[in-house]
């Protein structure tokens, strides 16, 4: 099962052909996202310039796809992966440490999330993000990337 990241969510909203064609081909049981990219979706919307026409198209594509939810699984797995990924990416100096943040390690914290339901659930994370391979060499699952080429 394919848990698509927001970015590939965005490519299928906007019609880019080599997602809709994998999509069309893999049936809607084997497609879902996450709670924490339906919120980043609907944020994007609700912020564009057609605010009314871009939340319906968010929410009409949302009905096709099975939405993880974040649990207190999801809780317990997240606190113990972000602690790995501190160990392994923050500055060891005690003073240092405290002032980084996720973002400086080049990890966005809603990714990290994200990334937390995809190894919860044992799904493969289909996104063209980079900051989940940070995440993948602490904390390894399935990461795959359906643009096969850099969109214009």
């Amino acid at each position: 099962m394919f848990l698509l990241d927001t970015n590939h969510c965005s490519y299928a909203l906007v019609g880019n052909t080599q997602i809709l064609d994998i999509l069309a081909n893999l049936g809607d049981e084997s497609i879902a996202t996450c709670t924490i990219v339906k919120g980043e979706l609907i944020d994007m919307a609700a912020r564009s310039q057609q605010r009314q026409a871009n939340l319906a198209l968010v929410q009409r594509f949302l009905l096709g796809l099975y939405i993880y939810l974040i649990d207190e699984t999801t809780a317990a797995i997240y606190g113990n992966l972000k602690a790995t990924v501190f160990d392994r990416y923050a500055p060891k100096d005690k003073a240092q440490r405290r002032r980084t943040n996720m973002r400086q390690l080049g990890i966005g914290e809603n990714d990290l999330w994200i990334a937390v339901v995809a190894i919860q659930h044992q799904l493969t994370l289909v996104t063209a993000d980079r900051d989940f391979q940070r995440i993948q060499a602490v904390q390894p699952f399935d990461l795959e990337s359906w643009i096969l080429t850099s969109p214009s």
